[in-house]
């Protein structure tokens, strides 16, 4: 047991974190314009939208939410210490884990179900999602029947990570936990190795110049040799068009 503790939670997760990084990086170079979740939203919309939307908003509070629990962990206990605010904390963090894995299930029923999706789909697509499936679930799982995760997270999590984020690990508590927990955080873990070649790796690319890029100029009436003239200025204002 020990041994599959030590591979588990000290070697995966550099493992994944180095895979991550040099995949990453690699991909970029070398299929920049394949940086991007390929989405399929010209094939079909309607479905998309009500699984999308869940999906992301519920995993963007997650994510945020286990961050703040890493970085401040004793602000968590300290904000836990109030009965109330406990209880708002974890419903919250309940129902966000509840619109994921409702957006998950929807989605993973469009990529089935809908013919034009399934001639783009992978099986590394589906690999994904239902290993992110597993993850919620399990999560889920340990919320309901482990309660107060939000204090042990901050209190037993936190410290191991950050001695993993230092080179010094130390699984001492992690050893302890059940194992649908530990499930969890394994499968976080193989999400993390598997990014880089996955559809997931779109998350690191966000379209951020697109606050700063000009209108595009879409002229109907101008003559065509001086809109394709190269001498043309360009104007970061708003063009109206003829």
């Amino acid at each position: 047991m020990n041994t599959l503790n030590n591979f588990f939670f000290i070697a995966l997760p550099y493992i994944a974190f180095v895979v991550f990084l040099i995949g990453t990086i690699s991909r970029y170079r070398s299929q920049k314009f394949k940086v991007s979740s390929l989405s399929s939203q010209f094939l079909e919309g309607k479905k998309l939208f009500w699984g999308s939307v869940p999906f992301h908003w519920g995993i963007l509070i997650l994510f945020f939410g286990h961050l703040v629990a890493f970085l401040i962990p004793k602000s968590i206990i300290l904000w836990n210490s109030e009965p109330l605010r406990l209880l708002f904390l974890e419903i919250s963090s309940f129902i966000a884990a509840i619109c994921v894995f409702i957006g998950l299930v929807l989605l993973f029923i469009r990529r089935i179900t809908e013919d034009r999706i399934k001639m783009v789909t992978t099986k590394m697509d589906v690999f994904v999602e239902l290993l992110l499936l597993f993850i919620i679930f399990s999560g889920m799982y340990t919320a309901v029947f482990f309660r107060w995760g939000s204090s042990w997270f901050a209190s037993t999590m936190s410290p191991y990570l950050k001695s993993i984020f230092t080179f010094s690990p130390d699984i001492s508590a992690i050893s302890a936990m059940p194992l649908m927990f530990k499930l969890h955080v394994i499968g976080a873990y193989l999400i993390i190795l598997m990014t880089p070649f996955t559809r997931l790796v779109h998350f690191l690319v966000y379209p951020l110049n697109y606050i700063w890029k000009p209108y595009q100029q879409v002229i109907w009436t101008w003559n065509k040799r001086k809109v394709r003239s190269p001498k043309t200025p360009w104007s970061i204002h708003r063009p109206k068009n003829n």
